[in-house]
């Protein structure tokens, strides 16, 4: 029995410790390696390299405040012609102009400063057209014509200077009224028209009596009535008062209406 047991325990302790080497063996397998080749090994007091800028990494944007103001001129003028004062939103103009929410209120102060920059902008637009033109060195009647045709064809290209206009009388021109700059567009044209008129009167192309300033709303009026209105009466007359044959009909007439009213 005890030899046996011993044979037994011979054997019983070579399998445990064939086992056990099995065991250790397949333990080394396993474990990760300590060591890495020297390629990739790193010293302590070796600098880790920096990453390679990226080709297509964004560039910093360079703040440029001139550019961000026409950018929320530009955004604000198409979203108050869209909507109006009341509809259009700051944080949807300052999305359209591709800026923070807060440089509306850093470069104007306020949605009605805003409102107010960019019908200053409007006027300034078709003034600077009339400027463009020697009306001075015109004969009277050519000159006259000529204003008719330029209020009447920046009308028909900026559509969105009507909407405004409107929107702004709707709130009784409180915008207009508070601009220390919009009175000053409109003196040296109204001053331009009466030296015109007078000159006119002068050699008997024009009638005299005439009042500048009136002149000036008729002008107006006869393209920007048109304009404003363009779809009621094109339903009304069923006929497409907004196609180019007939934007220039219109302006034709125009142009003949004021200048046989200023004939004597």
């Amino acid at each position: 029995m005890a030899t046996g047991t011993r044979g037994a325990t011979r054997r019983g302790g070579k399998a445990l410790g064939g086992a056990q080497c099995d065991g250790g063996n397949a333990a080394r397998r396993a474990a990760p390696s300590r060591t890495k080749p020297a390629a990739t090994t790193l010293s302590a007091a070796q600098p880790v390299p920096a990453k390679p800028k990226s080709a297509s990494a964004p560039k910093r944007r360079t703040r440029d405040p001139a550019a961000t103001r026409r950018a929320l001129l530009t955004a604000a003028r198409a979203e108050f012609a869209a909507k109006g004062l009341a509809g259009a939103r700051v944080d949807e103009i300052a999305t359209r102009a591709g800026v923070n929410k807060q440089l509306v209120y850093h470069h104007f102060g306020d949605k009605d400063a805003l409102y107010l920059a960019v019908l200053e902008w409007l006027y300034d637009e078709i003034r600077a057209a009339e400027r463009k033109v020697d009306l001075a060195g015109m004969a009277p009647e050519e000159a006259i014509a000529h204003l008719v045709g330029i209020s009447f064809d920046h009308l028909a290209a900026h559509p969105d200077f009507v909407a405004l206009l409107t929107d702004e009388n709707r709130h009784g021109a409180a915008h207009v009224r508070r601009s220390p700059k919009l009175p000053t567009m409109h003196s040296p044209l109204i001053a331009l028209i009466a030296a015109t008129l007078d000159k006119g009167a002068e050699t008997g192309a024009f009638r005299h009596g005439i009042d500048p300033m009136q002149l000036y709303v008729s002008i107006a009026a006869l393209g920007y009535f048109y304009f404003s209105n363009a779809a009621t009466l094109s339903t009304i007359f069923k006929r497409r008062l907004d196609s180019r044959p007939a934007v220039a009909a219109r302006r034709a007439h125009v142009v003949d209406l004021v200048m046989n009213a200023l004939r004597p």
